[in-house]
C-alpha cells in the first residue's frame, strides 16, 4: 500500500544514489559475525517505511522479536531513504545499522558486489534453513548476485490485472482475458472513442503508463536478462523483440501514441483518488497488489474485478504468473554484532506467523511460502490473487547486476523511443541497448 506506492518513486533514484558504494570499502563480510547472541546487546535496525500505520506495524514485529529473544533489543529508525542507508553502510561507526530494509530490489547486485551487506547463507546454513525452500522462486532470485545471497525477502509485490466488471458486462465480456491476443480484443471492444479522445479506453498501454513499464511486462515473456558470460541478452533472446512488438501494436490499435498520450496527461495522479482506473476513465489497469485498498478507498462506481496479467498467446500454459518485487532485509558488513543481526533477520523474514503478521498489517504479500498458505492470513478474497501469483513457479523478476536498475532504464528509454515512433528499426535498437548495457556494466566493475 502507501509503503509500496513509493517504489516505483525512488528506484531510479536509488540507483544513482548508490552509484559510489559499488566502490566503497566495507568491510569483510564476516568480519562481525563473531558476537554471542545469546548475550545482552542492542542493535539498531533502519527501515523505509513512514506512513503511521507502517511504522506501527514495523514496531510491532520488532516487539515481537523481542518477546521472542528478551537479552537482545532493537533501536528502531524509520523514514530512511536508500541514500542515508548506503551512506551509513561505507561510513560504519557506531550509529550505523546492524539491519537495513529496502524497497529497492534493483540495487541488489550492487549491495553484494560492494560488500556493503554481508553474505547470508552461511547464516541459513547454520540455522538449517534452506532459502528455496522457504522463498517463493521470484524472491529468492531478487535477493542474490553471482552467489552471493547479500539479502532476505521482507514481505513482496505481485503484479496483476485490475478491470472494470461494471464495464466488461456492459460490453459483453464475462472473463478476464488469459492471453495477449485476447488481452488486445478486449482492450479494443472497452475502448469507446469520442472525437479524437476516449470516453472510456480500455487500457492504458504506453510505458508512461502507470506501471506499464517495459519491466513489467516484460515479465510475462519469460526474457533472459544476461547470458552464462553476464553478457546482455537483450538483442537475442526473442522474447524481447516479441514484447516490443506486443505492445507497439496495442498502442496503435487503441489510438497510436500522441492521442493516448494527450489522453493520459489529463488523467489523474497515479497515488491519488483520481487515479483513471478508479475513475472509470481506463477500464483494465496493470498494477501491484497495493492498488486494490486504494482503489476501494475512492470508493469507485463499480465493480473491481482482479485477474493475472495475459500471457503471451505461445505461453498460455503459465497464465496464472506474474512480476515480482518487494522489499528485501540485510546486515551491515560494518556491523560487529552480526550474530544477533541474524536473529532479528531471520525473525523478520522466515519465522511464518511474524511474516504473516506484518503482510496483514502492511497489506503486501507474505514472502515465505508457508506464510502464503497461512489461514492466519486475512485479506480480501480478491487479494488471493496476488498470493497466487507470487507462489506461481513460472513468475518472474528482473536479475540483480552490479550496476543496479541501470540496464532496467536503458530498456525502458528505448521502449519510449520505439512506442513513439522515434526508433522504428526494433532488431537494430535492441542490439544497440545492449551493446550499451554492456559498456555500462564494464565501467561498473
Amino acid at each position: 500500500m502507501p509503503g509500496m506506492s513509493r517504489r516505483a518513486a525512488v528506484v531510479l533514484a536509488a540507483s544513482a544514489s548508490l552509484a559510489l558504494l559499488a566502490t566503497a570499502c566495507t568491510g569483510q563480510a564476516d568480519s562481525g559475525a563473531s558476537d554471542d547472541a545469546s548475550k545482552e546487546t542492542t542493535l539498531t535496525f533502519w527501515h523505509g517505511w513512514s506512513a503511521p500505520s507502517e511504522v506501527r506495524a514495523v514496531e510491532d514485529l520488532v516487539a515481537g522479536f523481542e518477546k521472542a529473544h528478551p537479552n537482545i533489543h532493537v533501536d528502531v529508525v524509520g523514514t530512511m531513504t536508500d541514500d542515508k542507508i548506503n551512506q551509513a553502510l561505507r561510513a560504519g561507526g557506531g550509529k550505523a545499522p546492524d539491519v537495513i530494509s529496502s524497497f529497492t530490489t534493483n540495487n541488489v547486485g550492487k549491495f553484494c558486489s560492494s560488500g556493503a551487506l554481508v553474505d547470508l547463507d552461511p547464516f541459513f546454513e547454520k540455522s538449517g534453513i534452506d532459502p528455496a525452500r522457504t522463498f517463493p522462486k521470484a524472491m529468492n532470485e531478487y535477493t542474490q548476485f553471482e552467489g552471493n545471497r547479500c539479502a532476505v525477502p521482507l514481505l513482496g509485490d505481485a503484479y496483476g490485472l485490475y478491470y472494470n466488471k461494471t464495464a466488461f458486462e456492459k460490453a459483453g465480456i464475462t472473463a478476464p482475458p488469459k492471453t495477449w491476443s485476447e488481452f488486445e480484443r478486449v482492450a479494443e471492444k472497452l475502448t469507446i472513442r469520442r472525437g479524437d479522445s476516449y470516453e472510456q479506453l480500455g487500457f492504458m498501454p504506453n510505458y508512461h503508463g502507470w506501471e506499464t513499464t517495459t519491466e513489467h511486462y516484460l515479465g510475462q515473456f519469460s526474457p533472459t536478462y544476461f547470458d552464462r558470460d553476464g553478457r546482455s541478452n537483450v538483442g537475442k533472446d526473442p522474447a524481447f523483440e516479441q514484447a516490443f512488438r506486443m505492445q507497439k501494436k496495442l498502442v496503435d490499435t487503441l489510438g497510436g501514441y500522441r492521442r493516448l498520450e494527450t489522453y493520459r496527461a489529463g488523467l489523474g495522479d497515479e497515488w491519488g483518488p483520481k487515479h483513471p482506473f478508479h475513475t472509470g476513465q481506463v477500464a483494465m489497469q496493470l498494477d501491484g497488489e497495493w492498488r486494490l485498498g486504494m482503489a476501494l478507498e475512492a470508493e469507485p462506481e463499480f465493480e473491481i474485478g482482479v485477474a493475472p496479467l495475459p500471457v503471451p498467446d505461445d505461453r498460455a500454459g503459465q497464465y496464472g504468473k506474474g512480476y515480482i518485487t518487494g522489499t528485501i532485509a540485510g546486515i551491515a558488513a560494518t556491523s560487529r554484532k552480526q550474530n544477533a543481526a541474524w536473529e532479528l533477520v531471520k525473525y523478520m523474514t522466515t519465522d511464518t506467523d511474524a511474516v504473516v503478521r506484518f503482510s496483514n498489517a502492511i497489506h503486501n504479500v507474505p514472502s515465505t511460502l508457508a506464510a502464503l498458505k497461512s489461514p492466519k492470513l486475512t485479506y480480501d478474497p480478491r487479494f488471493k490473487t496476488f498470493l497466487e501469483i507470487a507462489a506461481h513457479p513460472d513468475s518472474t523478476t528482473a536479475p540483480a547486476s552490479v550496476n543496479g536498475g541501470v540496464y532496467l532504464t536503458t530498456i525502458q528509454q528505448f521502449g519510449y523511443d520505439y512506442e513513439s515512433g522515434k526508433a522504428t528499426d526494433l532488431k537494430a535498437g535492441l542490439r544497440k541497448v545492449a551493446a550499451q548495457i554492456d559498456t555500462d556494466i564494464a565501467q561498473a566493475k
